[in-house]
Protein backbone atom coordinates (compact mmCIF):
# COMPACT_ATOMS: atom_id res chain seq x y z
CA UNK A 1 0.00 0.00 0.00
CA UNK A 2 1.17 3.39 -0.72
CA UNK A 3 -0.07 6.86 1.20
CA UNK A 4 0.05 9.23 -1.22
CA UNK A 5 0.17 13.09 0.74
CA UNK A 6 0.26 16.59 -0.77
CA UNK A 7 0.39 19.44 1.04
CA UNK A 8 -0.96 22.91 -0.61
CA UNK A 9 0.89 26.42 0.07
CA UNK A 10 -1.88 28.81 -1.70
CA UNK A 11 -0.14 31.77 -3.58
CA UNK A 12 0.09 35.03 -2.34
CA UNK A 13 -3.05 37.13 -2.16
CA UNK A 14 -4.83 33.91 -2.73
CA UNK A 15 -7.10 32.68 0.30
CA UNK A 16 -9.25 30.00 0.98
CA UNK A 17 -12.60 31.77 0.32
CA UNK A 18 -11.39 32.97 -2.51
CA UNK A 19 -13.72 31.79 -5.17
CA UNK A 20 -11.08 30.22 -7.08
CA UNK A 21 -9.59 27.98 -4.03
CA UNK A 22 -13.51 27.09 -2.99
CA UNK A 23 -13.58 25.67 -6.39
CA UNK A 24 -10.05 23.68 -6.00
CA UNK A 25 -10.75 22.37 -2.68
CA UNK A 26 -14.78 21.29 -4.45
CA UNK A 27 -13.03 19.54 -7.24
CA UNK A 28 -10.66 17.16 -4.85
CA UNK A 29 -13.31 16.83 -2.26
CA UNK A 30 -15.08 14.66 -5.39
CA UNK A 31 -12.24 12.68 -6.27
CA UNK A 32 -12.42 9.99 -3.81
CA UNK A 33 -15.67 8.79 -5.28
CA UNK A 34 -14.86 9.50 -9.01
CA UNK A 35 -11.10 7.66 -8.71
CA UNK A 36 -11.73 3.52 -8.47
CA UNK A 37 -7.97 3.29 -7.09
CA UNK A 38 -7.95 5.53 -3.80
CA UNK A 39 -9.07 2.82 -0.96
CA UNK A 40 -9.05 6.03 1.15
CA UNK A 41 -9.01 9.90 0.67
CA UNK A 42 -9.57 12.34 2.71
CA UNK A 43 -8.79 15.96 2.12
CA UNK A 44 -9.41 19.91 3.56
CA UNK A 45 -8.04 23.29 4.89
CA UNK A 46 -5.65 23.56 7.52
CA UNK A 47 -7.16 24.85 10.95
CA UNK A 48 -4.11 26.62 12.52
CA UNK A 49 -2.67 29.82 11.62
CA UNK A 50 1.10 28.46 12.48
CA UNK A 51 3.58 30.08 10.22
CA UNK A 52 5.08 26.94 8.45
CA UNK A 53 1.70 25.33 8.17
CA UNK A 54 0.37 24.62 4.50
CA UNK A 55 -3.26 25.48 3.62
CA UNK A 56 -5.03 22.58 2.25
CA UNK A 57 -3.86 18.71 2.26
CA UNK A 58 -4.45 15.13 1.05
CA UNK A 59 -4.13 11.70 2.39
CA UNK A 60 -5.18 9.56 0.14
CA UNK A 61 -4.31 5.32 -0.06
CA UNK A 62 -3.64 3.28 -2.76
CA UNK A 63 -2.80 -0.22 -3.11
CA UNK A 64 0.62 0.01 -4.94
CA UNK A 65 2.86 1.76 -7.50
CA UNK A 66 0.49 1.14 -10.69
CA UNK A 67 -2.65 1.99 -9.07
CA UNK A 68 -1.11 5.34 -7.92
CA UNK A 69 0.37 5.69 -11.63
CA UNK A 70 -3.01 5.56 -12.57
CA UNK A 71 -4.15 7.74 -9.69
CA UNK A 72 -2.55 10.76 -11.18
CA UNK A 73 -2.97 10.07 -15.04
CA UNK A 74 -7.15 9.84 -14.21
CA UNK A 75 -8.67 13.17 -16.20
CA UNK A 76 -10.36 14.25 -12.80
CA UNK A 77 -7.15 14.13 -11.16
CA UNK A 78 -5.44 15.65 -13.98
CA UNK A 79 -8.32 18.30 -13.86
CA UNK A 80 -7.58 19.02 -10.40
CA UNK A 81 -4.07 19.77 -10.55
CA UNK A 82 -4.18 22.06 -13.92
CA UNK A 83 -6.68 24.18 -11.80
CA UNK A 84 -4.53 24.38 -8.43
CA UNK A 85 -1.30 25.23 -10.65
CA UNK A 86 -2.94 28.74 -10.76
CA UNK A 87 -3.40 28.98 -7.27
CA UNK A 88 -0.93 27.21 -5.30
CA UNK A 89 1.89 24.96 -5.01
CA UNK A 90 2.90 21.42 -3.57
CA UNK A 91 4.91 19.39 -1.71
CA UNK A 92 4.11 15.79 -1.77
CA UNK A 93 5.19 12.36 -0.09
CA UNK A 94 4.28 8.99 -1.41
CA UNK A 95 5.23 6.12 1.40
CA UNK A 96 4.74 2.53 1.63
CA UNK A 97 2.66 1.55 4.37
Amino acid sequence: MIRHLVLFKLNEGITKDDPRAVSGAAMFAELGSKIPQLREWECGWNVTDRDIAYDFAINSLVDDAPALQSYLAHPAHQEGVAHWKTIATWVIADVEV
